[in-house]
Order: C-alpha cells, then structure tokens, then sequence
C-alpha cells in the first residue's frame, strides 16, 4: 500500500544515542544501527519510499530523556532533541513531522515545552518513554499521580495525542527479573511495563476529568487487548483503589489508540481488531528498531483485513489523529 503513515519512527541524538546499544543486537550490528537512528537523510527517506511510507512522524529515541533524573539536563537534552526534529521537518516537510521529548520531573516544565513544541515548532504531539527517574536512578514518577494533573490539562488543551512507549524498569525496582535480563526488555518486559502503566492511567479518574484525551500505545497495544474482558470480569470482585466512574474497558476503549509496531503477528491482530474500535487502529513501524520492510511486507499483504481496512488503517486514521493537512 502506497500513502502509509508510521508513528514509532525513531531518532537518536548524540546524548541519548548510547542509550540504545542494549536493543541494537550484536556488536558487530551497532555500527550499522547507529548510521539508522542518527540518519534523518536519504537512508531512511529512500526506506519509506521501498516501502510506501509517505509520512513519518518522528520522536527521540528511548528511554531517552525519561532516562535522566536530573531535571535540569533531562530539559537540555528534550530541547536538543526537539529542534533537531524541528530541523529534520523544516528539511522535509512532506515527509517528516514530529512528537515532542518531554521531561517528566516536573508538570509545568513538561507542559511549557509540550507548548514550545506543538505552537511554535507545529509538533504533532508528544511522545513520553515510559515512567519518568527523578533525582536518582531509583525514584521513578509514573503520571496518573495526582502531581501531573496540571501536565494533563495542558494536553487537553492543546487537543494533541500522548504516545506512551516502553521502557525497562529499573533493576531495583524489578527483582522478579533477577537471573533473567532478556525478560527486562522488548521480549516481554516492555509489554508489561506500559500496560501497568496505561491502565493505572485508565484507574485514576483521568479520564473523567479530561474527556478528550488521546493514548497511544505501540506493539497492538501491549498484551492488554488479549486481557480486557478479563480485567473487568474480575474487577467486579476487586475494585480496591479504583478511581474511575467507568469501568476500565470503557475508559481503554474510549481513549486509547493503537498501532502495530513491532508486532507483525496476524493472530495479535485479530485479537485488536476484535477488541478495539477500529478508528483507533494504525499502522506503524518502530524503526530501525525493526525494519521497515518487514512491517510494510506483513502489513501490505495479511489477509486478516480488506484493502478498505488497509487504507484506513494505515492512512486515514492517522490524518483524523494527527489533524494532518493530507487526504
């Protein structure tokens, strides 16, 4: 399919670069990734054109500034990063745009730059790397606290969608991974990270306070589509803690969009398609995570959806997402 739009596109800065090394396979392989996380030119542009991406809508690399504790430098390195994008979207403007970096230490320091980036910058959106380390590598900050109410109303306000991505826990923080690293990262502690985090988000009452807020999750959604129903069966036997006025199905339903990144799997698909609404399905990468070719390879030819679907899903819906000056 020609015309798609991709929203877990990566970009590294010289900052946040060497964050990545741990998903970037072998050593003999960090060479190669390096040029793709750091390339905003032809390699990647000549890759969506292969593939038929015509947009991508970039964001900085994780765990990136979500990484940093120390609040000062953590809004340092999201402004570096921002205006490299900025750049990268002045240069192309047909085929770049971006969601903003954002530190998390602090909500009003995130919402001014959330507002930097989308007013003057024309940013998208933002894109936030999972909980926010504060102080030290071991105080972590998740964001249904009530602390970034004012974080919140600052998104509604600026009507923009709040893509949630993985990142590992800290060690300390996760002894359940103690003598099994691989656990920690994409193969399954990814999923569990950000889907604790998003339906903590469904479970603090956010959503009733700003109805017309917009999640975005990768990965068809981080395992929790295959555990909705369940959720709510059980929640009606342990609802302890529990602040919203819905129940939590409702609110994921609602509120959350989600995208296939890095999960090329028909059956997964299935599952998603039959449990979200299906304007709030999308097509996405996560390059060079992954290849670019290998999400447009599945995504052009499963049979699990109609051509009409596939154009929805990997087009129109991003433009009504996005509010996209496209067709």
């Amino acid at each position: 399919m020609q015309g798609k739009i991709a929203f877990e596109e990566h970009v590294a800065i010289g900052e946040t670069l060497a964050q990545t090394r741990a998903f970037a396979g072998d050593s003999g392989q960090w060479d190669d990734f390096t040029r793709r996380i750091l390339d905003l030119g032809n390699e990647r542009l000549e890759a969506m054109d292969r593939t038929g991406i015509e947009l991508a809508i970039l964001s900085l690399n994780a765990p990136g500034v979500q990484r940093i504790p120390d609040a000062d430098e953590a809004m340092d390195v999201a402004k570096k990063g921002n205006d490299r994008l900025a750049e990268a979207v002045a240069l192309h403007p047909d085929r770049y745009a971006a969601l903003a970096a954002l530190p998390m230490h602090d909500a009003d320091a995130a919402s001014l730059e959330l507002t930097r980036c989308v007013r003057e910058l024309g940013f998208k959106g933002c894109m936030v790397n999972g909980f926010q380390q504060v102080g030290d590598a071991d105080d972590v900050r998740y964001y249904d606290l009530p602390e970034f109410r004012a974080f919140w109303a600052t998104v509604a306000e600026l009507d923009v969608p709040f893509y949630l991505h993985p990142r590992m826990q800290v060690p300390s923080r996760a002894p359940i991974y103690d003598g099994h690293p691989w656990l920690m990262s994409s193969p399954w502690g990814f999923a569990v990270e950000t889907s604790i985090h998003a339906l903590r988000l469904c479970g603090s009452g956010l959503f009733d306070d700003y109805p017309g807020l917009r999640i975005c999750l990768g990965h068809l959604g981080e395992n929790i589509p295959f555990g909705l129903w369940r959720i709510d069966a059980r929640m009606a036997f342990s609802r302890r803690g529990y602040r919203g006025k819905r129940p939590l199905g409702d609110y994921f339903r609602e509120h959350f969009h989600l995208t296939t990144s890095g999960n090329f799997d028909d059956s997964a698909f299935r599952c998603t398609l039959d449990t979200i609404d299906h304007d709030k399905i999308h097509f996405s990468a996560d390059y060079p995570f992954e290849r670019m070719q290998d999400a447009a390879d599945w995504y052009d030819s499963t049979d699990v959806i109609t051509d009409e679907q596939r154009r929805r899903f990997g087009r129109s819906n991003a433009i009504r997402l996005f509010k996209l000056d496209l067709e």
